[in-house]
């Protein structure tokens, strides 16, 4: 027996199981104790082998309602606490929870061999994907169809006895590793705390910033300031702070995380990962897990993906060397004795962007507290899509600082609930992202509108401060957004297509497009209000910010490319018997001409994306993915930001889902193929 998360044994109801009285039936967190969520695993498993169980044992012929219908209507107790439970352990984790999650991998491992490797079952989805021609179907239910029977074939269903118990081994084997790597990173990050005593240390850091340094060394009970790996605390730091040495100390924390010869460090569990997903991929007849990946995405194939990536990596690589030069300049200028470094780059970027544009955060941040931001967020999708948010205190929440919106319609039709969370907490994971609470639904008679929540890490409020964000926090809050537009407007019939159910590098042009419109001046006008004086942002300060629009663009885009081919050329290794990950790192470094200024965006031992995430082999799908926003928002330029005729029509896209093929949707919003050079137009890496 587990003792810490025991079943629970004192007959209190377990509120997982039974139905909500919040509003919408919303989750009632506050009724929730660790020790249900096993019990609710283990029925809401129990009652989904029942239920799968009798599609299989079904007499009948197979159609699409006796078998995909009922397999998309099947768990729906055992998806209410999955989306519960793993929402909470990325966004409220505890080791309490960490040990559940641990004890329910395997049994939800071992549910979807018994679904996926099922012989019988197989059999009636192939027997209906041989005849779909012929079953009069809509084009939804085909690519429903189509959805299911690429499932079950990479899930397996084609493979002898001995290869599917060898398939179910690796995939639990995996899911353990991917928590086990998280766990490391979430830890190490934690461990690691600067502790200043001395002001003079301070030198160069702006006053908010140490007000937040004082407050989260008052939250842990120490003298002087404090900062952590988190990036509100550390980026500031490696940009403002004068003392070379303590910023080298961050910067190498930081890039180091899950690196540091400890027990949590991270390298023999990648090896493990590769090791196991490259078998994965040979046992269901792929050359390597790149191409098992890649299969079932816009992309492909490998080489198209890595076609894209060098495209853009040259004209980066060229800009990010430009860049160096000009702060080598600088540190020359002033008389330093040292060649440019990692850690000097965010410090002396921020001297050249002052000296070039006159301008800093300092100066941009007051326009931008986080309650304005999140309104113009609003007031956009207000304007573009006929959406308003209504303000909820009556729906239940998982901490204090979260709060609760209703989504309506232009005809006030209830949409979605939208959860915000946004300021970090020692059990919060690093980073940004959206994710659904419940899924939508419209079969029959169950109709059920999606419950998102976006999840971020910005600075919280200090005193009589507000929160303020910088420029690339904004971004970042409307780039959520729109993944949570995409998820609150869809307008699908099953959960399997439904919101950003989409092919991976389709989704993230939802999220991209909407940061544009965070940036654009006539936007920028109508939300970013001093938020003492709410004076509205002058147009000197909105003319110097889009003129510094591409600044630092090399960096920026050469950081995040290399770390697409990073993970796109790892898993294209067919042997990792002697694999290190430095090492390889280095290689890829030194074939590409990465310069050792800039880092990657993730190394390895913390590219949480890939490794504990859902990105493997994907990473690339955000500069794919640019290629479209890119290309699209050109459109709403032309015809207007907010013009109701174009913007009804990608009104469409987000709405679809999956349930449409996206290049064709694309082409029939744009009117043409997408133009990839308009990435490099807006990232200014080309000139015309």
């Amino acid at each position: 027996m587990l003792t810490n998360i025991s079943c629970n044994q004192n007959n209190r109801e377990n509120r997982l199981l039974s139905e909500s009285e919040a509003p919408f039936g919303a989750p009632e967190f506050h009724l929730y104790e660790v020790s249900d969520y096993l019990e609710a695993f283990e029925i809401g498993i129990s009652d989904k082998r029942k239920e799968i169980k009798a599609i299989i044992e079904n007499t009948q012929e197979p159609t699409f309602e006796n078998t995909i219908d009922a397999l998309e209507l099947s768990g729906r107790t055992l998806d209410k606490v999955s989306s519960i439970f793993f929402n909470l352990n990325e966004s409220d984790n505890t080791p309490q929870m960490t040990e559940v999650e641990n004890a329910v991998i395997p049994m939800l491992t071992e549910l979807n061999g018994y679904i996926f490797m099922n012989d019988s079952l197989f059999a009636r989805i192939k027997a209906l994907h041989e005849q779909k021609s012929e079953l009069n179907l809509n084009e939804e239910q085909e690519i429903v169809l189509d959805k299911y029977y690429q499932q079950f074939v990479r899930g397996g269903a084609l493979l002898n006895e001995e290869e599917k118990a060898r398939l179910l081994d690796i995939n639990t084997k995996i899911g353990l590793a991917q928590i086990e790597f998280g766990n490391n990173l979430l830890a190490d990050s934690k461990e690691f705390k600067l502790i200043i005593t001395d002001e003079k240390d301070l030198s160069g850091l702006p006053q908010d910033v140490r007000e937040a340094a004082k407050d989260a060394a008052k939250a842990e009970n120490c003298e002087g300031w404090l900062f952590t790996l988190d990036k509100p605390s550390c980026i500031p730091f490696l940009q403002y702070a004068d003392n070379r040495e303590l910023r080298k100390k961050v910067y190498n924390a930081y890039y180091n995380r899950g690196n540091n010869n400890n027990k949590n460090n991270n390298k023999a569990i990648i090896r493990r990962i590769l090791q196991l997903r490259k078998e994965k991929a040979e046992l269901l007849g792929f050359e390597t897990f790149a191409h098992y990946m890649l299969d079932e995405k816009m992309a492909k194939t490998p080489e198209a993906a890595n076609e894209l990536l060098m495209s853009i990596w040259e004209p980066a690589m060229q800009r990010a060397k430009e860049e160096a030069k000009a702060l080598q300049e600088i540190i020359d200028a002033e008389g330093g004795k040292f060649k440019l470094e990692g850690w000097d780059w965010f410090y002396y970027t921020e001297k050249l962007r002052k000296a070039k544009y006159s301008l800093n955060d300092a100066d941009i941040k007051p326009y931008f507290s986080l309650e304005n931001v999140l309104a113009g967020a609003f007031e956009c999708a207000n304007k573009l899509y006929d959406v308003k948010f209504v303000k909820r205190n009556d729906i239940p929440v998982y901490h204090p600082a979260v709060e609760t919106y209703e989504v309506l319609d232009a005809n006030d039709k209830h949409l979605a609930i939208f959860y915000a969370d946004f300021f970090p907490r020692v059990t919060k994971r690093q980073g940004a992202w959206m994710t659904n609470y419940v899924n939508q639904l419209n079969m029959g008679c169950n109709e059920v509108r999606p419950m998102v929540v976006n999840v971020c890490n910005f600075t919280a409020p200090s005193g009589n401060t507000p929160a303020l964000l910088n420029i690339d926090e904004t971004r970042t809050l409307f780039h959520e957004f729109g993944h949570a537009l995409h998820g609150m407007l869809t307008q699908t019939h099953y959960p399997a297509v439904s919101g950003t159910n989409v092919k991976h590098d389709f989704v993230e042009l939802f999220s991209q497009i909407n940061e544009k419109w965070a940036v654009a001046p006539e936007v920028m006008r109508t939300y970013a209000k001093h938020y003492i004086t709410d004076e509205v942002i002058p147009d000197s300060l909105i003319e110097k910010m889009q003129r510094s629009s591409c600044f630092n663009s090399g960096f920026e885009t050469g950081e995040l490319v290399a770390a697409a081919i990073l993970d796109l050329k790892m898993h294209l290794i067919k042997d990792y018997t002697n694999f290190d990950c430095d090492r390889f790192e280095n290689e890829i470094r030194e074939a590409l001409g990465f310069i050792p200024e800039i880092e990657y965006r993730y190394c390895s031992t913390n590219f949480a994306h890939i490794f504990s995430g859902e990105y493997a082999v994907g990473y690339y799908a955000y500069l794919w993915a640019e290629v479209l926003d890119c290309d699209a928002f050109e459109l709403f330029e032309e015809r207007g930001l907010f013009d109701a005729e174009t913007a009804a029509s990608f009104k469409q896209l987000l709405e679809m889902g999956g349930s449409k093929d996206p290049m064709r949707e694309y082409k029939r919003f744009r009117g043409a193929e997408p133009n990839a050079t308009a990435l490099l137009r807006e990232r200014g890496l080309i000139k015309e």
